[in-house]
């Protein structure tokens, strides 16, 4: 059975009498029923995605919703004669997103019960209830990031982006260059604390601690603590954007910099984001002089982070400035020690970062493009 607790994350449109009044077929000429455009347009700025699962002649269709100016909404469309229930099925195994996230919406009652009996925990509406579906709870996300606003982008640019990776025929290495991937680290502000924390909740694989900081204990260290730099990460390429991708947490001492948290996305791993930002920020730390300790916690899914630290030169060696640093509070944390050196720039993408040596005052001014 359906969990209607959970927030909604596709909405599955049909389209005769749902989507617009009429039969394409059999009318020709067809529009939408009052209030779907608005509908569409406030789930997507809540980062709801939308897709369509309709019996009709695909190109027809399709050309008639690009004449209607929402054609752009719609990610993975599923326009033909098969089941919806197979449409559904096959646009949530392509999202990566769970039975109970789906939503699907139809005026015909077989329909919607064949899609139940498939799928049971997909939620199912009546055409008949556009009108309320964006008050119901389901489909009012509780925090909506600036992320979340761009989602349909972010994902309609993945798609373009792995076909052209299907087509490419060269080395892995120059499918990346090819991209004019640019990554952009800045020092983040109280408008980034919900995808922040977000980073910090969702990313198991490639988080060194599995510690999660709240929005409420990075908004003291960023408005109240000039030693502890709170750093956001985001990418963008020639598709478009990745949007916010990593977050570090740093605290910049005269003698020892203590990386406390490092979360990077899983989805932008296979351009080597980790270590471009480990780098980077090895750089920083040699510039101030400064050894770089690391905390580390290994779980049962972060061991890709720490082959990332280890590929960076940190080793488990003892040095004296460990002892400068605070007891861990965190059962099974290591500290992690590197003496940093000057490091090149990333030579498969363009960087853009902050100064970390320059004056707390500056902090939110001085960039450096790499």
């Amino acid at each position: 059975m359906a969990d209607t607790t959970m927030t909604v994350k596709c909405l599955v449109w049909d389209l005769d009498n749902t989507l617009w009044q009429g039969t394409l077929l059999e009318d020709g000429e067809v529009r939408l029923y009052p209030g779907v455009r608005e509908l569409i347009q406030v789930l997507d700025s809540r980062g709801i995605l939308q897709s369509v699962a309709s019996k009709n002649d695909h190109d027809h269709a399709w050309a008639k919703l690009e004449e209607l100016g929402v054609a752009e909404y719609f990610v993975l469309p599923h326009i033909g004669w098969s089941p919806k229930s197979g449409s559904i099925r096959s646009i949530a195994e392509e999202l990566r997103f769970a039975y109970g996230t789906m939503a699907f919406m139809d005026d015909q009652a077989a329909e919607q019960a064949e899609v139940a009996f498939h799928l049971p925990d997909v939620r199912c509406y009546s055409a008949d209830e556009v009108a309320g579906l964006a008050e119901l709870p389901e489909f009012n996300p509780k925090t909506v990031t600036q992320d979340a606003r761009r989602r349909r982008e972010m994902y309609q640019a993945g798609f373009r982006r792995q076909a052209a990776k299907s087509g490419f025929t060269g080395p892995d290495e120059e499918f990346i260059r090819s991209l004019s991937l640019e990554m952009r680290i800045e020092h983040a502000t109280v408008e980034h604390l919900a995808r922040v924390e977000e980073l910090t909740l969702r990313t198991s694989q490639m988080n060194a601690t599995g510690v999660h900081y709240s929005r409420e204990a990075l908004a003291g260290l960023i408005l109240d603590d000039h030693g502890h730099q709170v750093l956001v990460t985001s990418m963008s390429d020639r598709f478009g954007p990745h949007g916010a991708v990593g977050v570090v947490l740093v605290e910049t001492g005269a003698d020892v910099w203590h990386l406390k948290l490092l979360a990077t996305s899983c989805r932008v791993v296979s351009f080597g984001a980790g270590s471009v930002i480990l780098r980077w920020l090895t750089d920083q730390a040699a510039r101030a002089g400064a050894h770089l300790v690391a905390d580390f916690r290994r779980t049962d899914r972060n061991r890709m982070m720490e082959i990332a630290y280890r590929f960076s030169g940190f080793t488990g060696e003892t040095c004296p400035c460990l002892a400068s640093l605070p007891a861990g509070d965190v059962s099974g944390l290591q500290r992690l020690h590197l003496v940093p050196v000057p490091q090149a720039p990333p030579t498969t993408m363009h960087l853009i970062a902050p100064d970390l040596t320059a004056v707390p005052e500056n902090r939110f001014s001085d960039v450096l493009p790499y």
